[in-house]
């Protein structure tokens, strides 16, 4: 029988991170390297950009700042209404499930799902939609949880995420972490499946191969930018998070070479 879920409706309140300035504007610049590296360009200027599970606005505000037009949709009552106060005057924020987005299909030239799929009830709904309100041309930062990433990191438990849904509630009540253990990942292959509507281009090696490039200098150790690709690509099914860019397809990366491009997963 499958464990009945709730909505998290107010994780601002229980992930304090959501609201940490410095993170989320390191995270945000990421994203924003990633998608113009796709797409050859310096800025996101003149494109409509949906940030689904946007909570307090960080991200979506620096996003702003690069040049999209944003939308900003969860259904974190209390961080939307931070980001409301600081952002609304020029960013527009949803009280939203992205599970159904009152967003036209095919409208959005920009949507960023960065570690949400694993928060949600209904993941395929949630994949659904990325496709459904995507323009045709349009592109999709997937910043994706890894069940069999060693380091589970809303809870900083090792393998907690492999474990039995049972034996997981009782790690995370067993250290007072947590009463229930809520998140759900799937392993690469799960994440083919989910977003197989998509055509997906791997930025994971390429992030990894060169950090500083992408943004992602403060999370990427040294030691690891400099392993050989070989040694890079035998990481990948146990590194904690995927970085894909998902379109309608016929889209290929158009920025300039780097240490280890992108690879081509298909649909």
């Amino acid at each position: 029988m499958n464990e009945q879920r709730d909505r998290q409706v107010a994780y601002s309140e229980q992930q304090a991170l959501m609201l940490d300035e410095t993170s989320r504007r390191k995270k945000a610049g990421k994203i924003a390297s990633v998608l113009e590296h796709f797409l050859a360009r310096d800025s996101l200027s003149g494109l409509r950009l949906l940030d689904i599970g946007c909570s307090g606005g960080i991200v979506a505000s620096e996003l702003h700042k690069r040049g999209a037009t944003v939308i900003g949709a969860d259904i974190d009552v209390p961080g939307l209404a931070k980001a409301q106060a600081r952002y609304g005057d020029r960013i527009s924020f949803l009280c939203s499930d992205a599970e159904r987005l009152p967003i036209a299909t095919g409208t959005v030239d920009v949507v960023v799902l960065n570690h949400i799929y694993e928060h949600v009830v209904d993941p395929a709904m949630l994949a659904a939609e990325v496709a459904r309100v995507l323009a045709p041309k349009g592109v999709a930062y997937l910043g994706l949880g890894n069940r069999l990433g060693v380091m589970e990191p809303h809870y900083r438990l090792p393998f907690l995420s492999w474990l039995p849904r049972p034996l997981a509630h009782r790690y995370v009540r067993a250290v007072g972490r947590a009463g229930s253990y809520h998140e759900r990942f799937l392993t690469r292959r799960g994440l083919r499946r989910l977003f197989g509507a998509l055509d997906i281009w791997d930025y994971t090696v390429s992030v990894l191969a060169s950090p500083q490039r992408f943004g992602a200098g403060d999370v990427v150790p040294s030691l690891v930018s400099r392993l050989p690709a070989v040694v890079l690509s035998a990481m990948v099914p146990l590194i904690p998070t995927y970085i894909w860019i998902g379109t309608r397809g016929g889209l290929d990366p158009l920025g300039p070479p780097v240490a280890i491009p992108p690879r081509h997963l298909g649909r």
